[in-house]
């Protein structure tokens, strides 16, 4: 293992402590576990929004608190859900007495202790709903999608569920537009190599130098089938076809997409997929509205990338082009 550390234990503790010092108008580490991320400017009048999961995969939970985007989050080890504490030390100091929205990633241990926290809340008078992600198509099949990952598409989430909340919507229409942020994405990652959890001090999986995995999840979930390399225009065309059917996209829609670095692929090859994608769209006569490409939810320093595409609609395309301040949402 090689890696720039100090003690495993420390790591996660050592990187909130850095964020905030970097920087310190946007982030402060807060709550008597230590493991909750806030503003440092509140927000009055209302609805919060606040998320939360495991370490690890910057910016994705943690890194996109801010205005326009999360109010608080909380977080746990690296792969590892946050337990019920730090989710509700986020749900209670994020909210302002209009309700809280928590975007939660389809993940077993978040739900259920987000499920907690918000049950806690509400015995403090504190309305919190929940809404899950699950856009990652190679973990489950379509008749299945309940049991799907939530991945990438998360920060499309939590944009649309910031910006609604920034524009003062009540808590229905706020988890509304979440919601509907929720079930217009689909993504779909590939892995070249694996990352090393400073904790564990190897390798999570091992995969050969001439191959790929498709579909494989952010935690080093097997994917849908292990390949030779190919062509990045091969291999683009191959994940839009998980990806856009579903979409049940036609001539003259709108989508935004994300070219999503997972750690170690450097943003060169990102804009080479994106190029392929993009391609792809233009074939079928569909508009691209603000791509996003770079690292926006990573896996430590795996290597490989995801593409994930929301279809949008008026309210949609207006909500993630609402401003946002944060250093990691380059929108």
């Amino acid at each position: 293992m090689k890696k720039l550390m100090n003690e495993a234990v420390n790591y996660v503790d050592e990187v909130l402590d850095g964020l905030q010092l970097a920087h310190p108008d946007v982030f402060k580490v807060d709550g008597e576990t230590g493991r909750m991320l806030r503003k440092t400017t509140p927000s009055t009048g209302r609805v919060a929004v606040v998320s939360g999961g495991g370490f690890g995969h910057l910016p994705i939970f943690a890194g996109y608190v801010g205005d326009g985007l999360l109010d608080a989050c909380a977080v746990g080890d690296v792969f590892a859900s946050p337990d019920m504490n730090p989710m509700l030390e986020a749900i209670t100091h994020a909210d302002d007495g209009n309700g809280v929205v928590c975007v939660v990633g389809n993940y077993g241990g978040d739900k259920m202790n987000f499920a907690m926290a918000c049950e806690m809340a509400e015995m403090e008078d504190i309305t919190a709903q929940q809404v899950i992600v699950s856009d990652d198509v190679a973990s489950a099949s379509a008749d299945k999608a309940e049991k799907r990952r939530g991945v990438a598409g998360l920060v499309y989430v939590v944009k649309i569920a910031g910006a609604a909340a920034a524009e003062g919507r009540d808590l229905a229409a706020v988890v509304a537009a979440t919601q509907k942020a929720a079930d217009s994405c689909r993504s779909i990652g590939v892995a070249l190599g694996s990352c090393v959890v400073p904790q564990a001090g190897k390798p999570t999986f091992e995969i050969a130098d001439d191959e790929m995995e498709i579909g494989m999840g952010i935690h080093g979930e097997p994917g849908v089938s292990r390949t030779k390399l190919m062509p990045a225009d091969a291999l683009v065309a191959e994940l839009m076809d998980h990806v856009l059917p579903e979409l049940e996209l036609k001539t003259g829609d709108k989508v935004s997409m994300l070219v999503n670095g997972l750690g170690a692929t450097p943003n060169e090859e990102l804009y080479i997929l994106f190029r392929a994608a993009q391609s792809i769209l233009k074939g079928k006569g569909i508009d691209l509205v603000q791509p996003l490409v770079g690292n926006y939810a990573t896996s430590m320093e795996m290597a490989g990338a995801s593409i994930t595409v929301m279809k949008l609609d008026d309210d949609l395309q207006k909500l993630l082009a609402a401003p946002a301040t944060n250093p990691f949402w380059k929108g």
